[in-house]
Parts: structure tokens; C-alpha cells; sequence
């Protein structure tokens, strides 16, 4: 009877974790592809939403558009426009084929491309949206992992008290209520920015505020109790047994292992920014698509208010599944047992 040797053993052990990893690489994939089947399902109900809401409107949506005492050749001409006069399944089908092929209709209140209009109104969005993000991230990240070193262990329980009472307060103040109050204080009284409008750096310090400043708290607290419980670790503390420099412990190994969560809210959180904009744009007169949607909403303008409707969906929809596939790439594990 042979006896394995060492060399045998290693290589039998090698085999078996390259199968390991390649079974790993394969379920990550295959959860990546259900994802992606998942979003691309999410997206045409979306489309279908959309394409609903133009006959969700009571009664006819050319009359409710014009108003009741609209002449009966201007409400027919208005419902060739909105190509009410085909089919139900034919205008279906205009609509999903329009959108591929970008065109989505045409305002009713200014003759111009919808996709046009978008297009305009789009990059000021996302300008507040991303800025606010960038601003929420380098805050909430720095703030949560000092607030983690100073307060953990019970350490300086006033500081943590003050710290979450503050995050907590402005949780519950609206952010279009933020806005107000902010352009009051700062803009009206102060002077110190302007009231409305894009025009330079300056314009957009209120806003991003506004946007950023409960968000950004809330992420620092998820920050801290992520952080604290790393550091509290089998693994850090063997870390700190080794004499590592506490800068490489924070760095290669707590940060890699307590920021999964902060990226998974990071992504809601912005989600959520760029659907604020809608009233926040409205504060401050930002010329992007909330302010627009809310123009197209009290003008009747359907084509207009389809297309912004379905780009904040899609943005939502694509954010979440941008999270995902980098929580996969991060933490390969099961979604289910990654808070364990």
C-alpha cells in the first residue's frame, strides 16, 4: 500500500481550492446574470408604467390637456399628437420602439423633442446629484471612522449622544424644507449665495446642502458602528498583536471589511438624492429635470412628464444594480449571509 508523500498532499490540496475558486467565479457569475435578467425585467415594467400614464388620466387626456372648452379639431389634432387615435397594442409598441430609437414624442406646450428637452435638462441634474453624492461620501466615510475610534468602547459618551441626536434631527427635517430654510438664512438674510439659478460654484453650495447634509450624517453613523465592530475583530486584534502600524490595520483591514454595508446604503442614498431633486430643484429655480417635470406636470405636458418619470425610474433601477455587482466583486458570499 503507497503512502502519499507531502508533494502529493500539496498538490491534491491545490486542486482542490483551484476548484474551489472556480466555483466561486462561477456562482458569481451566475448571480450576476440573474441580476442583470432582473433589472432588464424591472426596466420594462417600467417602460409599461410609463406608457400607462398617459391613459390613467380621467376621461380623454387630449380634452384634460386643453381644457374642456378646448374646440373639437384642436382636441383631434392634439390626440393624433399623442397617437391616441391607433390602437391600444399599436401605440404600445410605437412607444417601446420610439424609445430605442429615441424618440419619445414631442412636447405639447413647446413642439420640441422630448428627448431633446431631456437632454438640455439632464446635465444640471446630475451635477447637484453627483456633487451631493461626492459631498455625502467624503463626509460620511472620515466622519464615521473618526467617530469610531473616539467613541468606541463607551468612550466619550456625550460626544456620541450629541453626534446621534444631530444625525437624527436632520433625518427628519424634508429636504425641501432644509432648502428653505437654508436659502432663508444664508441667502436672503446673509447674502451669501444666490437665491436661484446655476451661476457659478457658488450656486451650487445650498443646494448641495441641501441634498447632502441629512444623508451624509446617517451614513457616518452606519459608518461607525461598521468600523466599530471590525475593530473589534478576532482578526484586528491580531493585527494590533503583530505590532502592524495602525494606520496599514485601518487601511488593508478594517476599511475592506466595514465599508460592504456603507456601499450598499451609498447606493440607496443616491438613489434617493436624485430623486430629491425634484424639490429641490424647485427651491432654488435649478434648471434640471425637476423643475421641469414639475412645469410639465401643471402644463399637462404627458410626452414631457413620460420621459422624466422614466429616467429617474431607469437611474434607480441601474444605480441598485451597479450596488449589487459591486457587492458581488467585494464580498463574493451569498446575499443572504453577508450580514452574518
Amino acid at each position: 500500500m503507497t503512502t502519499p508523500t507531502d508533494t502529493d498532499i500539496a498538490s491534491a490540496g491545490s486542486s482542490e481550492s483551484e476548484q474551489t475558486r472556480d466555483t466561486r467565479r462561477v456562482s458569481r457569475l451566475a448571480r450576476t446574470l440573474r441580476e442583470l435578467l432582473t433589472l432588464i425585467l424591472r426596466l420594462w415594467a417600467l417602460v409599461t408604467a410609463t406608457f400607462l400614464m398617459l391613459h390613467l388620466v380621467p376621461g380623454d387626456p387630449a380634452r384634460a390637456a386643453l381644457g374642456p372648452t378646448a374646440p373639437p379639431e384642436l382636441i383631434a389634432a392634439r390626440t393624433r399628437a399623442l397617437g391616441l387615435d391607433h390602437s391600444m397594442p399599436t401605440q404600445y409598441w410605437d412607444y417601446i420602439t420610439g424609445i430605442f430609437h429615441g424618440n419619445m414624442g414631442r412636447s405639447l406646450l413647446t413642439g420640441q423633442p422630448v428627448a431633446d428637452t431631456l437632454t438640455q435638462q439632464l446635465p444640471a441634474t446630475l451635477q447637484i446629484a453627483g456633487a451631493a453624492f461626492v459631498v455625502t461620501m467624503g463626509i460620511a466615510v472620515p466622519l464615521g471612522i473618526v467617530m469610531a475610534v473616539f467613541t468606541r468602547n463607551g468612550r466619550r459618551r456625550a460626544l456620541e449622544t450629541s453626534f446621534t441626536s444631530l444625525s437624527v434631527l436632520l433625518l427628519a427635517v424634508p429636504s425641501f424644507l432644509l432648502a428653505q430654510g437654508l436659502v432663508y438664512v444664508f441667502a436672503i438674510k446673509l447674502g451669501w449665495f444666490p437665491i436661484s439659478g446655476m451661476d457659478g460654484p457658488e450656486s451650487f453650495v445650498l443646494p448641495v446642502i441641501s441634498l447632502s447634509g441629512a444623508p451624509a450624517l446617517f451614513l457616518a453613523r452606519m459608518v461607525r458602528a461598521e468600523v466599530v465592530s471590525v475593530l473589534d475583530a478576532e482578526f484586528v486584534r491580531t493585527a494590533r498583536a503583530r505590532r502592524l502600524p495602525s494606520w496599514r490595520i485601518l487601511v488593508f483591514d478594517v476599511l475592506p471589511n466595514g465599508l460592504t454595508t456603507t456601499l450598499t446604503l451609498g447606493g440607496l442614498l443616491l438613489t434617493g438624492m436624485v430623486a430629491s431633486t425634484v424639490f429641490v430643484e424647485q427651491v432654488f429655480s435649478w434648471p434640471g429635470l425637476g423643475s421641469t417635470l414639475v412645469s410639465s406636470i401643471q402644463g399637462k405636458d404627458f410626452p414631457v412628464v413620460q420621459g422624466i418619470v422614466l429616467i429617474y425610474g431607469a437611474a434607480v433601477l441601474v444605480v441598485n444594480f451597479l450596488v449589487d455587482v459591486a457587492l458581488e466583486a467585494l464580498d463574493p458570499r451569498p446575499a443572504e449571509s453577508r450580514s452574518t
